[in-house]
């Protein structure tokens, strides 16, 4: 797909000053930076000149470093209404938020890059269906595909019911894809077999900390910068949302704020941070709760807790017992409220129980969390000792994966609590929240069928279904997938891809025809003899779950290929404007399930374009975090589509929630502000919905709960995953480099392929040193005892639940995963774990993470891990250094 070195151009053409300017945003992390494309034709070679009256951008060329200069990776040339146009697509310099000056992480300042361009990299992009027949991908037309996909699929509804058919699908892409798919799922089909990419089951990422009620996204990007301490655990963003480290909170750390880092690898904000007096808590993977607990402990001990502010925002046993307790007790929030581990009486029952843990102590947290115990200590005082002049400090708390996808519900739980005795809510530069991966482009079109699961937990209370164990064990007649790599994205990721395997290719029912009726019945025969028919929906077709398993295959348009909406992780709603022809017959994502939708005999799917998706998804987002109801409502009252009156909004975009006052439309900085003073007396205007969230906290009452943590409800499986012998524990993440799995950045920019060409492994000089290992050294990590969770557990007591109980009664299996990887070895990583790329495609780390989901949340545990690292040859990059490098990046 590339070639191996990167040739860089040269030169690129400058856009004339008639070019065609079309504003976005950034496809790849959760800041979403805003872009401008400038766009003009090919032919008649009328290209800018350097003079400044001869450009689009108005200046004189060379310009000055921050001038509007453009490299060669952000040109390319699209199709637009069948015709060559040149795109130049660089940062927009003039937007007042978001990424102030222009700035860019290297993913979006090489955005064009992902444009499709049959003499670039992106020449593999798909343009038709296909259908396996005689075991090879066959282009078919779109009417052939969706028959035999509607047909097979009603087929496997009428005969083995609603939860045989699986919908596995990304959760954060385009409001209008994912309310279609959503609407399709749980609206038509009905189907409890439904979850998110990252997922098993449909359930929330953070559950602790939204049990305490706050919302995931609630600040404004500079409620980082105004910080005076900032807790990060989990993540450094200088490497995962680049411009939110440089732009925010970089610059708080310049005016003087001290940032704490919570992770076991010193990465290049960590170093920043230290140099400029904050501090790493190098953990043990697993262990944040013991040390957050711990800095809770000492806080209370001192009295540093925000006593006024707890008086007036904590819920007592009355405030709790109105919220706790109520309903069905059938959605997961319901039944981990009420079952009696996790909820308190109030901040003193907190208190007085979190002084009778014994892993609260600092001594015994630290020393199970391998760090020194003076870290907790000055951690403490950093965060919570009062000023000499008796002010509080201003503390703002963030967490991500590191954190919440080790030990799920109790570390979300712990840090959450942390933050309510510190009062981090709803005050500027004083807030609590989930930093982000993707952008925020969820909205539901109907709700989850929770009574349709069959998975029981204590009580009479129910889990959501587990989509994997659900297919493993044979259930799933019909997987529709869309726009994930189900497999390595999932735990124990081998054992997985076998299953697939075996219900699918192994089926003896395979497609020998292209005879439309002969296809349907064969695959209804696989779906009748226990096997699954899978449709895949992608961009390009991804290994193995397209290349070798689907029976269908639909090509999807993504960005710039049609107008979209998205909100980014300040909530800021914006249009993704279209500015070029897809590729081949590929449609978007919403089109081709209205079309399936169609051909299954459901209404409401008559949507003509985009913006109808949109406008119907309005209503939806009523009281929600990213409530934009309003613009559909102010865009009629204009005579105009809501996507073209979003689009007057550039890369501004409006920040929600939304709330009108008369014909001004009300934006929304940050959630929780209880001190806001800019919304009209007369209370919001009908087509508003004042959620709870944009002036309380999300509870029955508006204020928030203390939460419990107790070690013990992880230990027994903290225990097994200990490392035994000669393993290691491995962990895993992203790096500034790449996103995401690399779909279409990574395999596809010579740059970053000739950067990056294999999968490698961070590992201790110490622990490189005792295996014989050196830097650039292939090594093989793997481990043999991987436990997966089989079956369904359909009993009521609760010991049952935990991992020991499992065990006995025979719920885990364990099987064996390996990947192999180019070693570094760095003393960035602490001594006793490896660090790996979280989603190597051709070597996923996933193949020895547990597929054990946390009991109380369902929720995957894909930074645990532990196996043996050993050294089977040296890599080509060992001696030469035009790729790979093993230069230490925990600098400054």
């Amino acid at each position: 797909m590339t070639t191996p070195y990167y040739i860089p151009e040269t030169d690129v053409p400058l856009p004339p000053k008639n070019a065609d300017v079309i504003t976005t945003a950034c496809d790849y992390c959760i800041v979403a930076c805003g872009y401008k494309v400038y766009r003009w034709p090919v032919a008649g070679n009328r290209n800018g000149g350097p003079a400044a009256d001869g450009n689009a951008f108005g200046a004189k060329f060379p310009v000055d470093p921050l001038g509007p200069w453009v490299a060669p990776n952000q040109h390319n040339i699209v199709l637009h209404k069948g015709q060559p146009y040149h795109v130049v697509i660089i940062p927009d310099k003039d937007t007042e938020f978001v990424n102030p000056n222009g700035d860019s992480s290297l993913r979006g300042g090489c955005i064009a890059q992902k444009c499709y361009n049959p003499q670039t990299p992106t020449r593999d992009r798909l343009k038709s269906p296909m259908m396996r027949i005689y075991g090879i991908l066959q282009p078919v037309p779109w009417d052939f595909a969706l028959d035999v996909a509607a047909e097979v699929a009603k087929h496997v509804i009428a005969k083995h019911g609603d939860n045989a058919y699986g919908v596995k699908t990304y959760s954060y892409q385009y409001i209008e894809n994912t309310y279609a798919i959503t609407k399709y799922a749980l609206r038509h089909i009905a189907t409890a077999n439904f979850t998110f990419h990252d997922t098993p089951s449909d359930v929330s990422s953070t559950p602790g900390f939204r049990d305490a009620g706050f919302d995931n996204f609630g600040p404004s990007y500079e409620d980082w910068m105004n910080a005076e301490t900032l807790l990060i655990a989990g993540t450094d963003p200088y490497e995962t949302k680049t411009i939110l480290w440089t732009q925010w909170i970089m610059r708080g750390i310049q005016n003087g704020q001290k940032t704490i880092f919570l992770n076991p690898r010193r990465t290049a904000g960590v170093a920043y941070a230290e140099k400029n007096g904050g501090l790493w808590l190098d953990v043990t993977p697993g262990t944040d709760l013991l040390v957050l607990n711990a800095i809770a402990r000492i806080i209370v001990e001192n009295g540093w807790q925000d006593a006024d502010w707890i008086k007036r925002w904590v819920n007592n046993k009355w405030g709790s017992s109105s919220g706790f307790g109520q309903g069905t007790r059938n959605t997961p929030w319901q039944w981990r409220t009420t079952w009696g581990k996790f909820q308190v009486k109030g901040f003193d029952d907190w208190r007085k129980w979190i002084l009778a843990q014994e892993e609260s102590k600092p001594e015994v947290a630290a020393k199970i969390a391998g760090i020194d115990v003076e870290k907790i200590y000055k951690a403490a005082e950093m965060m919570a000792k009062p000023k000499a002049n008796g002010e509080r400090v201003k503390t703002t708390i963030c967490l991500e994966k590191g954190n919440y996808w080790s030990n799920n519900y109790l570390n979300t739980a712990s840090i959450g609590t942390l933050g309510v005795i510190l009062g981090c809510g709803g005050r500027p530069g004083q807030v609590i929240t989930r930093l982000g991966g993707h952008q925020r482009g969820g909205v539901n079109g109907g709700p989850y069928p929770t009574t349709k699961s069959p998975y029981k937990v204590p009580g009479r209370r129910r889990h959501r279904l587990d989509l994997d164990r659900w297919l493993t064990d044979g259930h799933v007649r019909f997987a529709y997938v869309v726009g994930t790599t189900w497999i390595q994205s999932m735990p124990a990721s081998s054992d997985l891809e076998d299953a697939f395997k075996r219900l699918t290719k192994l089926n003896e029912n395979q497609v020998r025809s292209f005879d439309k009726q002969e296809i349907i019945d064969t695959l209804k025969r696989r779906a009748d003899s226990g096997g699954t028919v899978v449709v895949n929906q992608d961009i390009y077709l991804r290994n193995p779950i397209g290349n070798q398993y689907a029976d269908i295959v639909l090509p999807a348009a993504t960005w710039g290929e049609e107008d979209f909406a998205r909100a980014n992780g300040e909530r800021r709603v914006r249009l993704y404007s279209k500015f070029y022809d897809p590729p081949g017959n590929a449609l978007p994502d919403w089109k081709i399930v209205a079309m399936i939708a169609q051909k299954m005999g459901f209404e409401g799917y008559d949507w003509r374009d985009s913006n109808e998706v949109f406008e119907e998804s309005c209503r939806f987002t009523r009281g929600s975090r990213k409530d934009y109801n309003v613009i559909r409502t102010v865009a009629k009252r204009k005579g105009m589509k809501a996507h073209d009156f979003l689009r007057t909004f550039g890369t501004h975009g409006l920040q929600a929630p939304l709330m009108l006052d008369g014909d001004k439309i009300i934006e929304t900085k940050r959630l929780h502000d209880y001190n806001r003073t800019d919304l009209p007396e007369t209370g919001p205007e009908g087509v508003s919905v004042m959620g709870k969230q944009i002036m309380a906290f999300k509870s029955h009452t508006g204020k928030l709960n203390l939460v419990k943590s107790p070690w013990g409800l992880w230990s027994d499986f903290y225990d097994f995953m200990q490392p035994k012998g000669d393993e290691l524990w491995i962990t895993n993440g992203r790096i500034n480099e790449i996103w995401e799995s690399g779909f279409d950045d990574y395999e596809r920019r010579p740059y970053t392929q000739q950067r990056w060409p294999m999968n490698f492994v961070e590992i201790h000089p110490d622990d490189a040193a005792a295996r014989g290992i050196e830097s650039g050294d292939l090594v093989a990590v793997g481990s043999t005892r991987v436990p997966v969770q089989k079956d369904f557990n359909l009993g009521v007591k609760g010991d049952d639940m935990w991992f020991s109980g499992l065990m006995k009664r025979g719920h885990i299996e364990l099987v064996s995963g390996q990947f192999s990887a180019v070693a570094m070895v760095t003393p960035a990583i602490k001594k006793g774990v490896l660090f790996t790329d979280f989603l190597k495609m051709d070597a996923p780390a996933n193949s020895v993470t547990p597929r054990v989901p946390d009991p109380i949340t369902q929720n995957y545990r894909f930074k645990i891990a532990s196996g043996t690292v050993k050294k089977f040859g040296e890599s080509p990059y060992k001696h030469k250094f035009d790729q790979m490098t093993f230069k230490r990046r925990d600098i400054v």
